[in-house]
């Protein structure tokens, strides 16, 4: 179906504000352990993507390992990807809509985080099913997992992409244009998802990632440069063995986790609680014993059977090629 003239109109001064953010997207600098070697490392602001950071920050874990830590907030996974193939940043976090990136060979994947549950399609009232989407504006950070999920989503309902009208946004530009009724749908996820809902308490759930746990896992990640890797492996080492501490930290103490990640990112603990609920933690033991039996390559394997599918991938890849898993357990040795 043809945009409208409107639409079009619509649709340029999205993608204009959404560009503007996109420039802007990190911020928030901060430093921990200011003596030791210098690492700068990005994640998003959520509890998936801050909570370890905030651990490792508050109890001195970068200068017991020598590091000295500058971490940078970003709006998504691929802004980081960006960041480390510019060397503007040794080390970032991803969700799972972005791992095609490193299987494409633009990081490496050095530290699986948690498996997410965060991830939703949402529309507004009114809207109940996925196929009454067609023609629809639908809201989507590109290359994200908000991408991935409506994607899926869009599959399962004998649909394509090319059935809506998909508009390219930051997350943030989602939000507004979510609120204001400016788009029909959004593929997006939780906390975000959390503000709309305060501004369109009706709007309606069409899918989330437990919908399509019998085919696809959705591992979160820690990723370097593959410079880093490649040519300063003790220090991939000391950032890896310093995020083991904090995974152990976080399972063992998880209340305290969430009040750490809500003091870094400024808001209050409940709305980190919430975020958390959405997030199945993985215990440092766990992690290891799924890395030393090829779980987790086999979780990044069905992912990207997913990415060749949705054409982000030209065949599948090797997880081996780019999940370091023998230096994530050697890390704690």
């Amino acid at each position: 179906m043809p945009l409208t003239t409107s639409r079009r109109r619509f649709t340029a001064a999205v993608a204009g504000l959404a560009a503007t953010v996109l420039l802007t997207a990190c911020g928030g600098d901060s430093s921990s352990g200011a003596d030791g070697e210098k690492v700068r490392i990005g994640y998003i602001g959520d509890f998936n993507g801050t909570s370890l950071i905030a651990i490792a920050d508050a109890k001195g874990l970068w200068k017991k390992h020598g590091l000295s830590a500058e971490s940078k907030v970003f709006t998504n996974g691929p802004l980081q990807i960006q960041a480390l193939g510019t060397d503007n940043l040794d080390v970032g976090y991803i969700g799972p809509g972005a791992m095609w990136l490193p299987a494409s060979g633009q990081a490496k994947v050095v530290a699986i985080n948690t498996l997410g549950n965060a991830d939703r399609v949402i529309a507004q009232p009114g809207i109940t099913s996925m196929e009454q989407l067609k023609g629809k504006t639908v809201a989507v950070p590109e290359g994200t997992s908000g991408d991935m999920i409506l994607t899926l989503a869009l599959e399962r309902a004998g649909m394509k992409k090319s059935d809506v009208e998909i508009v390219p946004m930051d997350p943030s530009t989602i939000v507004a244009a979510f609120s204001s009724k400016k788009v029909d749908a959004a593929g997006f996820w939780y906390p975000a998802a959390a503000t709309i809902k305060k501004q369109v308490p009706d709007l309606v759930e069409l899918a989330k990632n437990s919908d399509f746990a019998q085919d696809v896992s959705f591992p979160t990640a820690f990723v370097a440069g593959n410079d880093l890797v490649a040519e300063q492996p003790e220090k991939a080492k000391k950032v890896l063995a310093v995020l083991r501490e904090a995974i152990a930290y976080r399972s063992a103490h998880t209340e305290e986790a969430v009040e750490l990640t809500a003091d870094k990112l400024g808001i209050p603990a409940e709305q980190v609680k919430a975020d958390a609920a959405n997030v199945e933690l993985l215990d440092l033991e766990r992690l290891d014993a799924l890395t030393k039996d090829g779980t987790v390559d086999k979780w990044l394997q069905g992912m990207n059977d997913y990415f060749v599918e949705a054409g982000k991938l030209k065949q599948p890849v090797d997880p081996k090629t780019y999940y370091t898993g023998d230096l994530f357990i050697g890390a704690g040795k």
